[in-house]
């Protein structure tokens, strides 16, 4: 459903190009802005409906996803931040957030001390949860649930993820790919509930996509700064070009995001569900780190060995590389390479 075409006054351009409106003045999915002055006409227009908006009704995992219910219900009453999801899930998760923004690699990168290993990795576990999260998404385009926050043009993050592993990994870096056992359980995670429930996508796509864009450029000149790279090549992953001013973009998610229906037990297995992202999440940090510990170690062990040349070439991405095929060779980490 949409309103009748609109001429926009900044380029004589139907608003309906660029983003069609639904019946409650909302701006519907995926579709690219054609002029500059498209967030300054999606503000307006959410300006003007803000006051019609309806108010809407694995064992470890869901071990620690109770847990932190739990503790982040004891400490931000859902009932006290109204009946907006975007800030009931922002109260839900908010302990387990700060437990992930402390974890090792987190705080490395906090400190401006990332490593081209530590980053090469990363990048390779990215690619694989956001291969699950958009492959999916694509599929439920049209549920209820996902339609309202789907913007594949403007977040889509796969083709970047996969632009910086070329860049890194070289033009066959899809044999190189290498993700521990966490990031496996992610991927499932979300192949399952797509298939399922795919109202749980929701949150996942929320703490993945605005989150990215939050600390997008910030994250991309740490990253820069701490590799040395004198270019932004590899760094594709922070940039959003289809997304001229965040903050009003998140306003726009947010508020598409409050106008999803749902009953109480969807709900309520939603916020359940925001917890468990950010579970799933701290398991791939820390396994990541545990990850390159190992190989690191493998590295140093193999100091002296006369065949030192063939296994560990002085290239920094053969180093990497090697060193977690020999990781997976020599220890059982539940490891899995691509």
């Amino acid at each position: 459903m949409f309103e009748p075409r609109q001429q926009c006054v900044n380029c004589n351009v139907s608003q309906q190009s660029h983003f069609p409106l639904d019946s409650a003045g909302l701006y519907k999915r995926g579709r690219r802005a054609s002029c500059g002055n498209t967030d300054e006409l999606l503000l307006s227009r959410l300006n003007s409906h803000g006051n019609n908006q309806r108010d809407y009704s694995s064992s470890q995992v869901c071990k620690s996803v109770e847990t932190e219910t739990m503790k982040s219900a004891r400490k931000n009453d859902i009932g006290d931040v109204g009946r907006d999801l975007s800030e009931q899930l922002k109260a839900v998760t908010q302990h387990v957030h700060v437990r992930a923004e402390n974890t090792q690699l987190m705080l490395s990168y906090q400190r401006g001390q990332i490593t081209l290993p530590q980053y090469k990795a990363l990048l390779c576990s990215l690619y694989m949860i956001y291969k699950a999260l958009e492959e999916e998404m694509d599929r439920n385009s049209s549920h209820p649930a996902v339609a309202p926050i789907y913007f594949p043009q403007e977040l889509a993050r796969l083709e970047t993820l996969e632009q910086d592993l070329e860049h890194f990994l070289g033009s066959d870096w899809r044999k190189k790919v290498v993700v521990p056992a966490a990031t496996l359980r992610y991927e499932q995670r979300l192949r399952k509930i797509g298939e399922e429930s795919p109202e749980l996508l929701l949150p996942h796509a929320y703490t993945r996509y605005l989150g990215d864009l939050s600390g997008g450029q910030v994250l991309g000149k740490i990253t820069q700064k701490s590799l040395g790279l004198s270019s932004t090549d590899g760094l594709s992953f922070f940039s959003f070009p289809g997304v001229s001013s965040p903050n009003r973009f998140k306003q726009l998610y947010r508020s598409r995001m409050n106008s999803v229906e749902l009953t109480e037990e969807q709900r309520a297995a939603l916020l359940q569900e925001a917890v468990a992202a950010f579970e799933l999440n701290i398991q791939v940090f820390d396994d990541l780190q545990k990850m390159l510990s190992v190989s690191s170690e493998t590295a140093d062990q193999s100091e002296g060995n006369v065949v030192k040349t063939v296994w560990f070439p002085s290239r920094p991405i053969m180093q990497f590389t090697v060193g977690l095929c020999v990781a997976l060779t020599t220890i059982g980490m539940g490891i899995y390479a691509f």
